[in-house]
């Protein structure tokens, strides 16, 4: 069912209402656990609107994580809309635990959907600060159809004062067989790259600016042609970026 602009703002807004709810009864009902305190965080990674080909897109990354050092779980939602139209999204639930300060090993479920298909997966990944402190999230996911998907991101942030930080990523999709349903084809699929620079009026808000480029590749690309989809695109977008 096709859902507004609208629609989904007032969604989102509702979630995080929900969601700041359940963080502060959680805090409250933990509050003497001293030496290893349950806590919650929510972060809205990216919430940015941008503009493909005459069409307004939104898109957005978030993720909410309740639990301690070295156990939490997680749930992460990203996707896309285009002229009001959902084209993406992908949602997982994991468990999360501590390998050292610096890495989590994440195991669960993943969700992903496109206009047309939807999908299930068992996933296992890793997430955390590689050396020379790029950002980094990547895991494998299985599906009972045998298809293997692999997802990695990396983010780098660049301090250039003590509020205006510049931040380049990329973020790639391959896969181990053909998914016409999914719009997908064995192979590196695609990647995304951009760079935004943000304002932190305080380190928990922080609109930003960017560009962002995406390109279809291989196979992959061969199956959008068909379909009519353009098999790249960039764009400006304009965001914020916030965390409690």
């Amino acid at each position: 069912m096709k859902q507004t602009t609208k629609q989904l703002i007032k969604k989102a807004i509702l979630s995080v209402t929900l969601i700041s709810s359940v963080s502060l009864l959680s805090n409250s009902a933990f509050a003497r656990m001293e030496d290893d305190p349950v806590e919650t965080k929510l972060m809205l990674d990216k919430f940015e609107l941008g503009r493909v080909d005459g069409d307004t897109t939104m898109a957005w990354e978030s993720g909410l994580w309740i639990g301690q050092d070295l156990n939490k779980f997680w749930l992460k939602s990203s996707g896309e809309q285009v002229a009001g139209k959902i084209e993406g999204t992908e949602t997982q639930f994991l468990y999360s635990r501590a390998l050292d300060p610096f890495w989590d090993i994440q195991a669960g479920i993943r969700h992903d959907t496109t206009a047309d298909a939807k999908r299930n997966y068992l996933t296992l990944g890793i997430q955390g600060l590689a050396p020379y402190y790029f950002e980094t999230d990547a895991s494998l996911s299985f599906s009972k159809k045998g298809q293997v998907k692999l997802n990695a991101a990396f983010e780098y942030e660049m301090m250039l004062t003590q509020k205006l930080v510049l931040s380049p990523e990329v973020e790639l999709n391959a896969y181990a067989k053909d998914d016409k349903p999914m719009g997908v084809a064995s192979g590196l699929a695609d990647v995304e790259a951009g760079i935004r620079l943000r304002y932190e009026i305080k380190r928990e808000f922080a609109p930003y600016i960017g560009v962002n480029w995406a390109k279809k590749l291989g196979s992959t690309a061969d199956l959008a042609k068909d379909a009519g989809e353009d098999t790249s695109e960039s764009s400006v977008v304009l965001g914020i970026r916030a965390w409690y």
